[in-house]
Order: structure tokens, then sequence, then C-alpha cells
């Protein structure tokens, strides 16, 4: 197995800031040792004067002094110099793609703004738009190598020798994956037509009410439904101060049954920007839980999932202050009150659909991404680094880590512990129009197994 990775959002996860003040700390102490260097001239020369049988050997150690603190003051400059040409080059990665979304927002003043800082820095550093371009090239062509991982798999199934010709396929559609900007739901993108009817199937919560909160991202990710019924599970929190958390954990893409809410269709349709059957589920579950617009919800999501909470994250209407992916094929441009981790695995055909992140990276202060690559073989299964358990192995893995980023994950999960009652419920999904029975064999004997949103009772623990 791969080693984990953990890095901040974006492709630049360097405060070029820092990088600037280092720079002008090496050229304060390169002035410090140039003084040095004086001084040890001026005493060499004060050596110089006195009698030659009084300071037998002095002259040469003071010269020697003052050679080497001179040759000791080039190095804090040249540094320097190397510090301020390094975060120029991603300042002006940065700050183009900051461009781009100030130009997809029509933010005339922000476009200005961010042009003359480009200026600024091209006069000062006439190589930085030029070593920037390449940074960028680069970082488009050598990310679609992700598709590559998993494809001698898929050719190995198709036919023998077509692994090289799907490699070279996947590279490619890796690179237009990126290019495209699909893998990424932009902080003002909003789901757009008709929400799709749908009916949501109460079940017997697959995990206990009487688990409380999860002490874990592993606990967590175990909470997300997985078995032939469940779709999305939520949480209600009652805190000591009487006010009301929800956590919600959504499943990923299931069979294509005529009625399925979260098949294949549903992944069409959240690309496509339009409402899909299972997010609307997800949103009525939440309803029935008793969530309102503006109240705290932590949403936890594996695959389609993953856009299922990215969206509830950006435009769902809820003051969502944690949101934990896991394979999700988009990054989301969640806000800076919304602590942002998503977990992902190299190898995953499913989550490189991201396109790699944002180029500038979302959410609150400590949000970052976890990576590794499963490393399963090249003729293993092709979806195994995809599985839900392979990324509970995954958050495991984080959970363990001493990185000092798993602080905020910590807390936010140590806050739902001081709740003092959790309610659980867990629900299946159907299209509108049918109601899969067969799915829900522990119905209340006398009551309809299919409800929209009117009221339900929870399990307390």
């Amino acid at each position: 197995m791969g080693d984990l990775d953990i890095r901040s959002g974006g492709i630049v996860s360097v405060d070029t800031e820092s990088l600037y003040a280092a720079a002008d700390r090496l050229d304060a102490l390169g002035r410090e040792l140039d003084d040095l260097t004086g001084l040890f001239r001026r005493a060499a020369g004060q050596v110089e004067l006195v009698p030659r049988i009084a300071h037998t050997g002095a002259v040469g150690r003071a010269y020697g002094l003052v050679t080497r603190t001179d040759s000791l003051a080039g190095r804090p400059d040249a540094l320097a110099s190397r510090l301020r040409d390094t975060a120029a080059l991603y300042e002006t990665v940065e700050l183009r793609a900051r461009r781009a979304a100030a130009e997809a927002a029509g933010d005339a003043e922000a476009i200005a703004r961010i042009d003359a800082r480009l200026e600024a820095i091209e006069a000062e550093h006439p190589a930085a738009g030029m070593r920037a371009w390449w940074a960028e090239l680069w970082r488009d062509a050598s990310w679609a190598q992700e598709f590559t991982g998993p494809a001698p798999s898929f050719g190995a199934a198709l036919a023998p020798g077509a692994a090289l010709f799907t490699g070279a396929a996947a590279w490619s559609l890796g690179a237009a994956v990126r290019g495209s900007g699909v893998g990424v739901v932009g902080p003002d993108e909003r789901l757009a037509g008709a929400a799709p009817p749908v009916r949501l199937v109460p079940l017997t919560p697959s995990i206990a009410a009487t688990a409380g909160a999860p002490t874990s991202l592993a606990a967590a990710a175990a909470r997300i439904p997985s078995d032939d019924a469940g779709r999305v599970r939520v949480e209600r929190y009652t805190m000591p101060d009487g006010s009301r958390q929800f956590a919600v954990y959504v499943r990923g893409t299931t069979g294509q049954r005529a009625d399925e809410a979260w098949g294949w269709d549903a992944n069409v349709d959240l690309a496509r920007g339009r409402p899909s059957a299972s997010y609307e589920a997800t949103l009525e579950a939440l309803r029935a839980a008793g969530a309102e617009p503006g109240d705290v919800v932590h949403a936890f999501g594996h695959s389609q999932g993953g856009t299922i909470a990215a969206r509830l994250a950006v435009e769902g209407g809820f003051d969502t202050q944690t949101l934990v992916t896991l394979g999700s094929p988009v990054d989301a441009g969640v806000g800076a009150d919304t602590l942002s981790v998503a977990i992902r695995h190299g190898d995953d055909p499913v989550g490189a659909l991201a396109g790699g992140g944002d180029d500038i990276g979302f959410g609150a202060p400590g949000s970052f991404i976890a990576e590794r690559s499963i490393d399963a073989g090249p003729f293993a299964e092709p979806f195994a680094p995809h599985h839900i358990g392979a990324y509970e192995e995954t958050a495991a893995m984080l959970d363990d880590s001493t990185d000092p980023r798993m602080g905020a994950v910590r807390e936010r999960l140590g806050e739902l512990q001081e709740a003092t009652s959790v309610e659980v419920l867990e629900f299946g999904a159907a299209k509108a129009g049918a109601c899969p029975v067969d799915l829900v064999p522990d119905a209340a004997p006398g009551v309809s197994p299919c409800v929209a949103d009117e009221g339900r009772s929870l399990r307390s623990s």
C-alpha cells in the first residue's frame, strides 16, 4: 500500500508571503555578515600596526576570518534571490488561477488588481511568467497520469495487448478532464432545473442508534450506508445548550433499477448541473430529521455521495461546517467556514475525475487533501481502489496520523461527542411512482414503507 500524502488543497500550497519574509531575513543576515567582514578587516589592519614580534601569525588568522566571513556573506544573498524567484513563480501561478475565477465571475475590479500585481512581479522577475506557464503545463500533463494507473486492468479485461492502448487513451482522457474543469463545483455554481420527485424508504439504521457520535474519521466512513437498501443516514445531535446539529452520510452509486435514485443517471444529472433524484432524496432526508435552512450540518459522502455532499455544502442552504468526501469525482468550492477533507486514492478512476482539484483550494484553515495509492497490482479489479472498504482503511491511517491538520477534524468530532442525545434516521430511496417494498422488510405493519417528507419518528440513543 502506498504512503499517505497529506497536503493543503490547490496547486499552490506554499505561503508566498513566508518565502518573501524569509528572503528579507536572509538579506539582513547577509548585511550582518558584511558588517562582520568589515569589522574583521579593520581588526586585521590594527594587528598589522603592532610590532611583528608581538603578533606572530595573528595577521594571517585575522585575514583568514575576513576571507571566511566575506565568503559566507554571499550565500544568504544568493539563497534570498532564489527564494524570491520561487515565491514569484508560486504567486504567479496562484494569481493566474484567481484571475480565471474572477474572469468567470465577471469581477473587473479583481481582474485589474490581479493584472497590476502580475505586471509588478514580471518587472521584478522577468522569467516568472514563463516558468509559471511551464509549471501549469506540466501539472496538467502529469496529473493525467492518475488515469493510467488502472488502465492495464481495463485493457487486460478487454483483450491481450490492449493495456498499452487503454493507457494512452486514459492519459488523453485525464488531460481532457483536467482541462475542462468539470471536476470542480465552483462556489457560485447552482444546480438548475426541476428537482425529480423521490420517495424515502425508512429503514432500521445499520449501525445502532446507541453508537453515539463517531469518534474518528474511520468510524464516520463506516456509517455511510453500504448494504443493499440503505442510501442516506442522518444523525441529529442535541447539544448541551439546546441547539441542534446534523450529520449526513451519503453512499455512492448503486445499480440501475428502474426506480433507483442512486443510479448512473443520477451521476449524469449532477455532472450536467441538474438536480438528481439522489440529491433531492438527501435533502428530503435532512428535512425529515428536522434540519432547517441555516442549521449546522456535517456531511460525509463516498463516490456519488461525495458529489451530493459537495453540492449540499455549496448550495444546500445549511451551515455545512464539515465536508468529508471519499473517492469523490468533484472538488467543492466551499467557503472559509467549512472544514474540507478530501480523501483520494491515486489509482481510483472515479476520484481521478476530479481533475486534480481546484488550483486555488477551498475551505477553512486546516482543510486538506489526503491521498495514497492502493497498489493492488496491474491486473487487479480496476475499481478495487474505489471501494468504500479501501477508503475506510485510508481514513484509519489518517486517524493514526500525527499531521497537525488532523487536529481540526478531531476538534469537530469532539464537539459532537458533547451531544446530550443522538437521534438516527436511515433511508432507502426510490424515484416517485415506484416503491421498492422488497427492500424494506422492517417497515412498520400497516404503515406504507414509502414516504415523502411528512414527519417521522426518530430512534433515540
